[in-house]
């Protein structure tokens, strides 16, 4: 009889990632962004055909996908490394090298907004000559003219939405990630989407039904975000479309049929609707996945979803009226059976101040549990751990590692209230739910202090290096992946986009010195006594390489059993496989080194 291994770390991490994708008009071709060959190139499907080809060499991530409508050209974002500077490229339908369409210094970024319907224009936001507050362009594709739209002013200004026959455009000016205001400009001047645009609310997701009305996403005077309808001729702004307990995140309207299909987010999973506008009704439609990343109708109401689940990694389906779903593509796990796979408990427990907290257990196989458990402090901060494949949990829990991962108070799904707990707190409330979590894994037996450690990346990163700071008799040692170590200096070091936001995200660093020093990890260096390891990539404009660095060097004075690991071609996150499987690695071999 031939006996085989139990699977390797490898084999979890030789999934791939695909970041985004674009359908032709005619639905002949699909391109999506993926590192399936270990960078983030370009693939393709010639519809109905299941097979994949490469589309375009270029080994950068792709931020966005968009075809023209009449099968002339693909336009497509890339940065450089991980700098998440992206500027705007052209490739040929059939494929090929990326052309630069609009670009500039490699400081520069520019997010595209939209392609007119007949290829002539197209809108973007950069960040050129405005790096804070953002300009809107128009460029014309025919003549090479770029007409500078509307120049932010106040705090950083995006561009919203174009109406159809381009006779208005809505701006939307982000205070926070929470409070966001959107305008619509037309001939006649701008005027605020919402009713009272100096109440603290968020409007999002803005899309033209026609040209004189539109919808959007906003959690006015709401609990939580819903659909409302804005008719721009008499300036009315009505509630349209709320689902109970849930938060709007995405909707798209078919003309066609005249429905708007919407994602709402539920805690750790999302939700796929579509309301029938004529009839008034609301049909829930049930999904292959979880979480759904991205949701496109194409004209003939075929709907393609991008999405994943926690023993799925991300794949594209398809669904035509009437029909099932159908995987246009195969993204599975290298050998390894989904029964293998752990899907998590969703559990609950009561914080310091009776809050309660959503939470996911993964619980590893008794065939391989070693007792030990990873606790996990998701990043954002305001964003949430949900139901979606990870390869690093997978890897964890093969290797014989529970993982626990509440949802803290500032978590994005549990209405307006609980994601804005956060804001200016990020080292009080939030840590002291950790700690919470933490006890009550303990009280259930799953864990104890000889026995869990802490791992987290991007603000889990510095949640990771704050309790290793104040809370150190409950960790074997820590794992931080572009945590920022000095709020002080992360408020400095972030993109000049972000700082008109920063006041109200994180602290003032007048106003609320005190508090910021008090939230600090690096103000903890004396009470980090165990072992650390951190991960970096240099490029990183969120959390810079600076912010690994002074700690990495003040624990190193401390005689700290500290470890570095440094990524040159890399930035926030990982786009080149072969790094993201070192990573891997040398995570689960210093944890395995400290048991």
């Amino acid at each position: 009889m031939i006996t085989f291994p139990k699977p390797t770390i490898e084999q979890f991490l030789r999934t791939y990632l695909i970041s985004n994708f674009a359908v032709s008009r005619d639905e002949t071709k699909l391109v999506y962004s993926s590192n399936m060959n270990g960078k983030f190139n370009l693939w393709a499907l010639d519809l109905p055909e299941k097979r994949p080809y490469q589309f375009a060499q270029h080994d950068q991530a792709c931020d966005f996908l968009d075809f023209d409508q009449d099968n002339r050209f693909l336009l497509a974002g890339f940065d450089q490394d991980g700098d998440e500077n992206f500027h705007i490229y052209a490739l040929p339908f059939e494929g090929g090298l990326p052309q630069p369409l609009v670009a500039g210094d490699k400081s520069d970024r520019f997010f595209y907004e939209k392609l007119t319907k007949n290829g002539e224009h197209l809108y973007y936001v950069t960040t050129k000559d405005n790096p804070s507050l953002l300009n809107s362009h128009r460029y014309n594709i025919k003549t090479g003219e770029d007409e500078l739209i509307y120049k932010g002013s106040e705090t950083a200004t995006s561009l919203g939405a174009v109406a159809p026959e381009e006779e208005s455009f809505v701006t939307t000016q982000f205070y926070s990630n929470v409070f966001s205001i959107s305008y619509v400009h037309t001939k006649a001047g701008k005027v605020s989407l919402t009713p009272d645009p100096t109440k603290v609310h968020s409007t999002r997701g803005i899309v033209y039904q026609n040209d004189s009305s539109l919808f959007f996403i906003t959690d006015y005077e709401s609990e939580y975000p819903y659909v409302a309808h804005f008719d721009i001729p008499s300036q009315t702004f009505t509630p349209y479309l709320s689902i109970e307990n849930e938060s709007v995140t995405t909707i798209k309207w078919h003309e066609q049929t005249r429905t708007l299909w919407i994602i709402t987010e539920k805690g750790v999973v999302d939700h796929l609707y579509a309301y029938d506008t004529v009839n008034e009704k609301l049909i829930k439609v049930d999904t292959p996945v979880d979480i759904i990343e991205q949701l496109t109708i194409a004209d003939s109401g075929t709907v393609y979803i991008l999405g994943k689940s926690a023993v799925l990694p991300l794949n594209i389906f398809c669904k035509k009226i009437d029909e099932q779903w159908e995987a246009l593509t195969a993204n599975r796990v290298l050998g390894v059976a989904e029964d293998r796979l752990v899907d998590p408990e969703i559990v609950s427990y009561s914080s310091f101040d009776d809050l309660e907290i959503e939470a996911l257990l993964f619980r590893a196989k008794e065939d391989v549990a070693n007792g030990y458990t990873v606790f996990w402090p998701h990043g954002g901060p305001q964003a949430a751990e949900r139901k979606s494949y990870r390869a690093l949990f997978q890897c964890l829990l093969s290797s014989g590692y529970n993982i626990f991962a509440p949802n803290f108070r500032g978590s994005s799904g549990y209405g307006s209230t609980f994601i804005k707990l956060v804001e200016r707190d990020w080292g009080g409330g939030p840590r002291l739910d950790c700690v919470a979590g933490i006890e009550w894994l303990f009280e259930q037996g799953i864990s104890n202090r000889e026995k869990l450690f802490v791992v987290g990346r991007s603000y889990g990163g510095y949640m990771t290096l704050l309790l290793a700071g104040r809370h150190p008799e409950y960790f074997k040692a820590a794992i931080d992946t572009v945590g920022p170590s000095n709020l002080f200096s992360f408020i400095e070091s972030v993109p000049e986009h972000w700082k008109p936001l920063i006041k109200l995200v994180v602290g003032d660093p007048i106003e609320d010195k005190k508090k910021l020093e008090e939230d600090s990890p690096i103000r903890y260096l004396d009470q980090m006594k165990n072992p650390i390891f951190i991960i970096q990539g240099a490029n990183d404009p969120r959390t810079v390489k600076r912010e690994s660095d002074q700690i990495v060097e003040a624990l190193k004075a401390n005689g700290v059993d500290i470890e570095y690991l440094v990524f040159e071609d890399e930035g926030h996150d990982f786009a080149k496989k072969e790094n993201e499987i070192i990573a891997y690695k040398r995570m689960i071999e210093f944890l395995d080194k400290h048991q």
